[in-house]
């Protein structure tokens, strides 16, 4: 009889131990499975996107500089306004807010989609960076930087 109680008891201790063991490690499979996958749509994300800056020139009568950006990968760029776009004299860049959130201050930018309605693949998108006073340099250093971290640089002389 003591054998039969010590075995029914050690069948219910397993079993809750069981119960136990799988209410813990279910959900951390559910979270990382979930991670997974989220990190698998961001690399692709990546992996689709690419830009190339195609020409960049500036104005000092209009004092602005103007650059030519393509999308030459294989996705769509839907939010253009939440990239980053750094510009400066070669040494001394700085990044360079959009007119949304730069309000009335100098410098900022603004863009036009040239020869499409989004910026889509294959579409060029012209970046126009409106200063108070147009900076004096011989040669610029422009980065563009698209919401997911995909970006293109170049040097010009103005």
């Amino acid at each position: 009889m003591d054998k039969t109680i010590t075995t029914v008891l050690l069948i219910i201790a397993g079993v809750i131990c069981s119960v136990f063991l799988f209410n813990s490690v279910y959900p951390m499979i559910n979270r990382s499975s979930a991670a997974m996958v989220s990190m698998t749509d961001k690399i692709d994300d990546r992996m689709k996107s690419r830009i190339e800056i195609v020409h960049a020139t500036g104005s000092s009568e209009r004092s602005a500089i103007y650059i030519w950006v393509k999308n030459v990968g294989s996705t769509r760029i839907p939010t253009i306004k939440e990239c980053d776009i750094f510009l400066g004299p070669e040494g001394n860049f700085i990044r360079i807010p959009h007119e949304s959130t730069a309000g009335e201050s100098y410098p900022r930018w603004s863009y036009n989609i040239e020869n499409d309605i989004e910026w889509g693949i294959g579409a060029t998108i012209r970046i126009t960076v409106n200063y108070e006073v147009f900076p004096v340099s011989k040669t610029f250093f422009v980065k563009v930087v698209i919401p997911n971290g995909i970006a293109a640089e170049h040097y010009f002389s103005n």
